[in-house]
């Protein structure tokens, strides 16, 4: 498995690591793409991994294998894939605090890619499964970032994506929403949480701060960068 170089020393010691499918995107864009080009059988391997019986890998990999698409169906259907209004702006808030962001995430990078390059993102760092075209309507998917050691059975194991800038000595700000968040987020220095996210964190304790959208994320980051940072 490839590992990201050791980032340069940065000017603050945060670093923002954000989901992607229903954080960044106002909707997932797997499930958009198996609802308009799936087989069946997805859904029987959604429900299956619901219910816990297989891991998100094996539940991508094989939903992946179901997906009808040329590479100009792909890309028509990307670029209809709405973002939240104030993500840019929130990397610009992070920019002007030295802070870096990754976009971590258990969906298919060229998707993303896609999708932050739609909407002038496409220097942001991508870290996610990998999409590849194996015919003219068929793909399959490759888990660079998958780990044995993953409690969920994920693609990609944020826990080891954040474990390794903490190792570097950083302090990471996740943001996130869903299920697939609640691992890492009690693993995170600080968690920006939305949807069932912010439930999650209640529950369980975990530092936290509550937002609708970017618009309001923005002054979180910088708050939580200047308040919380050690002296």
């Amino acid at each position: 498995m490839s590992q990201p170089a050791r980032p340069p020393i940065p000017q603050t010691e945060w670093v923002v690591q954000s989901d992607f499918d229903g954080t960044i995107s106002q909707r997932d864009v797997t499930d958009s793409l198996l609802r308009s080009f799936g087989m069946p059988g997805w859904r029987f391997l959604e429900s299956a991994w619901a219910q816990g019986q297989i891991g998100s890998r094996e539940c991508l990999s094989g939903q992946v294998a179901l997906l009808d698409m040329s590479a100009a169906d792909l890309h028509a259907h990307l670029d209809s894939v709405a973002i939240d209004a104030g993500f840019a702006q929130f990397v610009d808030v992070a920019q002007a605090l030295g802070v870096q962001v990754q976009v971590v995430s258990d969906g298919l990078d060229h998707a993303i890619q896609h999708v932050l390059a739609r909407h002038g993102l496409g220097n942001l760092e991508v870290i996610a499964n990998r999409l590849v075209q194996v015919s003219e309507r068929r793909w399959r998917v490759e888990f660079p970032w998958g780990s044995a050691r993953c409690e969920r059975a994920s693609g990609n194991c944020k826990c080891e994506r954040l474990a390794a800038r903490q190792s570097w000595r950083q302090r990471v700000l996740y943001v996130g929403d869903g299920v697939s968040d609640f691992c890492v987020s009690g693993r995170a220095d600080f968690v920006l949480a939305k949807d069932r996210l912010i439930a999650h964190c209640v529950e369980q304790g975990i530092a936290h701060a509550a937002f609708q959208s970017f618009a309001q994320a923005g002054h979180l980051l910088r708050t939580t960068v200047q308040e919380r940072s050690v002296v």
